[in-house]
């Protein structure tokens, strides 16, 4: 892939999909094919299908997806399992059909077995049951790997499947109803702050361990992925440190400048205890995330507050 290569990014308008656009031209590519939801439904096949016949992109990064935390997972199972089953099947074969040279696809660590040895090797998936709140995702993102690896086995296709850790940063969803942990905490605090509650309560009991990773960083991570890697074998994107979710409230606490307590609810759902992944096969690439935690989380608030007005 060089600058002068015409690369599809499949999901562009989302969380991921907004960043690797970011570094795609900050890497000085220009010929990007960034067609909206309202120009192009990933879930028709036949749109999909007109669409690689007509545009022909060497270079694919299937970032698209339906994503959410655990309440949107328990209440919306079909959507998260239908939706990116569709995406998945209908882009992968697309892409293969037009001739594209290489194609990226993104799954997520929540793939992983709940109880999977620490840290998460790429060999662990599916040797054990997966976290129940989030299934439905899981099973479809593990379907849209083995497709990868069914076309490149049949057919030489050359699909290669990154699977990133928790991701944050400017662009997330902050809707409390199908946010991820960390939007989710920014906004809780900065609400709580702004009518002036004395207190914030979390779901859960705080002790879950999460590795959190920017998606500047994740971005960063899949061009250079798309670059210099080729094998079959999936391949994890993350930071390889890891706090817990009690942590992560005190410094989302500190960032937003709220002087309240936090209220831990043990009645709601933890998900999974521990989750932190094995980096070493990308980071033996040369690779490593360039954020600290406390910088992006700042940057993230600062993202959110600007929305606000």
């Amino acid at each position: 892939m060089n600058p002068d290569s015409l690369v599809y990014v499949a999901g562009h308008g989302g969380l991921v999909g907004s960043a690797v656009v970011r570094a795609l031209r900050h890497e000085g590519f220009r010929r990007l094919l960034l067609p909206g939801r309202e120009d192009l439904d990933l879930a028709d096949q036949p749109a999909v299908d007109r669409f690689f016949e007509a545009e022909r992109p060497e270079f694919v990064f299937l970032v698209a997806g339906k994503v959410g935390g655990i309440h949107a997972n328990e209440t919306y199972p079909a959507e998260f399992i239908y939706e990116n089953l569709m995406i998945e099947a209908n882009v992968i074969r697309a892409a293969w059909r037009a001739g594209t040279k290489k194609l990226l696809f993104t799954g997520s660590s929540c793939i992983y077995p709940k109880f999977a040895p620490q840290p998460i090797k790429e060999e662990y998936l599916l040797s054990g049951p997966l976290e129940p709140t989030n299934e439905w995702y899981a099973v479809a993102k593990i379907a849209g790997i083995k497709l990868a690896q069914a076309f490149r086995r049949q057919y030489g296709f050359n699909a290669i499947c990154a699977m990133p850790n928790n991701l944050y940063g400017p662009g997330d969803n902050f809707d409390l109803k199908t946010s991820h942990v960390l939007p989710a905490l920014i906004r809780k605090f900065h609400e709580a702050k702004a009518t002036g509650s004395s207190e914030v309560t979390v779901w859960g009991t705080g002790t879950p361990l999460r590795e959190l990773l920017h998606v500047d960083d994740l971005a960063a991570a899949l061009v250079f992925l798309m670059q210099r890697y080729d094998e079959d074998t999936i391949i994890n994107v993350g930071s390889g440190d890891e706090l817990s979710i009690r942590e992560l409230c005190g410094v989302v606490r500190e960032v937003v400048g709220f002087e309240g307590r936090i209220v831990f609810d043990a009645s709601m759902p933890d998900g999974t205890p521990r989750k932190v992944l094995d980096v070493s096969r990308l980071t033996a690439l040369g690779w490593r995330p360039r954020i600290p935690l406390r910088q992006g989380i700042e940057q993230t608030y600062r993202w959110y507050c600007s929305t606000l007005s």
